[in-house]
């Protein structure tokens, strides 16, 4: 579906939980949020139905998020629902890996086509800081178990935000010796994201090209995603870069949101949108819903203004609300 600005609307992100089992210090407070209750967020036969509808409005791509997906259960009965779905063509998890490695081969037999492990430190200690959980251990065990899958897509995020900067080149040298990809995406002043330092992509890739030389160009995702993607001598690998604030992709943005509760979100910024939820609850026939998905989507705002002045419209939640 085309919005009103032209823009094809083909990738849905699907938050299925606003609990997680990290507390990252750009994501949530130290002591914690309330999480929604459970008759609050959409079950997975909502979920399904509202895909389904995504799909025949030209939605090609799932990303199932969180908080952290895999802290509700029976997530690879969902992928596998997603997956026979007509007109879906990849379903992806973004996931911290520290649930990955046992559920991954319930996942792949479901027909899980990507995994994105948010990892922003290989130091023990670092991880332990900036999530305020030691799981290091389990993420990258996640993490191996997704290098030893044969066909599935294996991107590492990575969200420099200051107290991090020594561990960027050991991130980016992941993808030297192994098939994934290692992007590093600019820190969205959404939530507590806004009191922390965020580092532009051509500082990152100044610290990459000190470390391995000059980059290589390298083409971009299949399904129009955001990230440029280089590579270095030598590298097997690419790296990535999405960099929202200093470098606006908006006029090609081609997502919306679904958040835990069922509200279909336009633009990561704005509240702007509509609750499916209600709609749901409501007993809303599949026309309605519709109609409704159509209406919010053709007016999907033309930008973010991030870095620019608040307004009265601005999302004020945190990232494990809208899905990360």
């Amino acid at each position: 579906m085309l919005d009103q600005f032209g823009r094809s609307i083909r990738y849905l992100r699907v938050s299925v939980t606003d609990r997680c089992n990290l507390r990252c210090r750009y994501c949530m407070p130290e002591e914690g949020v309330t999480w929604v209750d459970h008759s609050a967020i959409l079950s997975y036969e909502q979920i399904i139905r509202l895909v389904r509808l995504a799909a025949s409005l030209g939605v090609e791509k799932v990303r199932l998020t969180g908080g952290e997906p895999l802290v509700r259960k029976g997530l690879a009965n969902l992928v596998q629902e997603l997956k026979s779905i007509g007109g879906i063509r990849t379903v992806s998890l973004t996931t911290n890996g520290v649930l990955l490695a046992e559920q991954l081969p319930d996942l792949l037999k479901a027909g899980l086509d990507g995994v994105n492990l948010s990892l922003d430190t290989l130091d023990r200690a670092q991880f332990a800081s900036l999530t305020r959980r030691d799981e290091l251990p389990r993420a990258l065990e996640g993490l191996e178990a997704t290098l030893a899958a044969p066909g599935l897509t294996v991107k590492v995020n990575c969200v420099p935000s200051g107290g991090n900067d020594a561990q960027l080149v050991p991130l980016a040298a992941l993808a030297r010796d192994r098939d994934l990809t290692v992007r590093f995406i600019e820190l969205m002043p959404i939530g507590l994201g806004d009191t922390l330092t965020r580092r532009t992509e051509e500082e990152v890739l100044r610290q990459l090209e000190e470390a391995f030389g000059p980059a290589l160009p390298c083409p971009s995702d299949a399904l129009g995603g955001p990230s440029r993607n280089v590579t270095f001598q030598g590298f097997q690998g690419k790296v990535g870069f999405i960099s929202a604030v200093s470098h606006q992709f908006c006029q090609s943005c081609n997502r919306v949101r679904l958040t835990a509760t069922g509200f279909l979100k336009t633009c990561l910024q704005y509240d702007h949108g509509v609750d499916l939820k209600v709609l749901l609850d409501a007993g809303a026939e599949d026309a309605a819903l519709l109609e409704a998905m159509a209406d919010a989507i053709n007016h999907k705002p033309a930008s973010h203004h991030f870095g620019g002045q608040r307004e009265a419209a601005d999302e004020g939640r945190n990232m494990n609300q809208i899905g990360g």
